[in-house]
């Protein structure tokens, strides 16, 4: 494998020693670029470009091309493991991801099994593979996964949800039912991310994007605790270099402390948090990404740059912050905005780094 020439995004996480602050964008391979939207043309639909290594690979590096981005992230989707589990997945125009057959019974996720990544996720790990080779070392890959709560939501209510009240009724009525889904989703995204490793990522981050739907103490027990095995049981080292691993749940800012023990490397923050809070909550612990809402990327680029250097000032002196965005960036943001911000954390973050 090549060598690594821009590492400052491992080295962050690991909070060792950086020159600037390093900066990637969560969705940065997606529908705001014009060239991603012509690539996804050519590939007809959105899950035909996952399963296509090649095209998958082009997404994942259009946005580097572009911006001075510190990390690539594999361009994939978190339902890629339900749908190897056998609901079948597919994409209503307008409506999102929706499944053809429910985990919504003891007997039907009884039924499911846990699927081997090399085989029926065989199509991502070519993927992570190209990309890997494609980055010639120019920067880090990071491969991902949904949690298991985050993928149950989907599978039990067999789409999205803006109520969870499936889910919801099966956690308190059939717990059981439920822990044994996440239990098999958990070794499921656990093999599906030592995959990814063993196929050159470098990088694992877990979206816990629903996580913030739960109650104070179901968050522990049905989000967190399926999260604390994943981070038990994955690959920490390869290619003589750690590989760190990052959580986050979206609307989280509850459980920081309790997501920083459970031995993962780094807290993803939504905008919601203050990442000064943030940072004094957790300590050296762990490192932090974030955390700039994505809809600042509308403003005008002063009132960006603004933004940028209130968020680096928030975290202070010191290794140990991934500049990012809270959530994902918009399909509506101008990729001009994007680049200011880009440019501004490399800029700006400087002489936080002595």
């Amino acid at each position: 494998m090549a060598e690594l020439k821009n590492d400052r995004y491992l080295r962050a996480l690991l909070k060792q020693p950086v020159d600037v602050t390093p900066v990637w964008m969560m969705r940065q391979a997606g529908r705001y670029l014009p060239e991603y939207r012509a690539t996804r043309a050519q590939a007809g639909d959105f899950m035909a470009l996952c399963r296509d290594a090649d095209l998958a690979c082009e997404v994942t590096l259009q946005p580097l091309r572009r911006f001075k981005l510190d990390a690539a992230i594999l361009f994939s989707d978190i339902l890629t493991v339900p749908d190897a589990m056998g609901l079948g997945l597919y994409f209503e125009a307008g409506e999102g991801p929706r499944f053809e057959r429910k985990a919504d019974s003891m007997a039907a996720i009884k039924a499911l099994a846990v699927p081997d990544p090399e085989q029926e996720l065989g199509y991502v790990m070519k993927a992570v593979s190209t990309i890997r080779r494609e980055l010639k070392g120019e920067v880090p890959l990071i491969g991902f996964s949904g949690s298991p709560w985050t993928l149950a939501t989907y599978m039990v209510e067999g789409g999205s949800s803006k109520t969870f009240e499936q889910i919801k009724r099966m956690m308190y009525a059939e717990p059981a039912a439920l822990h044994l889904l996440l239990d098999k989703l958990a070794d499921a995204v656990t093999l599906y991310l030592n995959a990814q490793i063993a196929n050159g990522a470098q990088a694992v981050m877990i979206f816990d994007s629903w996580g913030g739907a739960l109650s104070h103490t179901a968050y522990r027990e049905f989000s967190l605790r399926y999260m604390q095995k994943i981070v038990d049981g994955l690959i920490r080292e390869a290619d003589g270099r750690r590989v760190p691993v990052t959580l986050f749940t979206k609307g989280g800012g509850l459980w920081l402390e309790a997501m920083a023990e459970s031995g993962c490397d780094a807290l993803g923050l939504d905008w919601t948090i203050d990442i000064a809070e943030a940072r004094r909550r957790v300590g050296d612990k762990v490192a932090l990404q974030g955390n700039m809402d994505p809809s600042m990327l509308y403003a005008p680029i002063p009132r960006i740059e603004e933004e940028v250097a209130s968020i680096l000032a928030g975290f202070g002196e010191g290794s140990g912050h991934v500049f990012n965005l809270g959530h994902g960036i918009s399909q509506h943001a101008d990729p001009a905005h994007a680049e200011a911000f880009v440019n501004a954390v490399h800029e700006m973050s400087r002489k936080y780094h002595k």
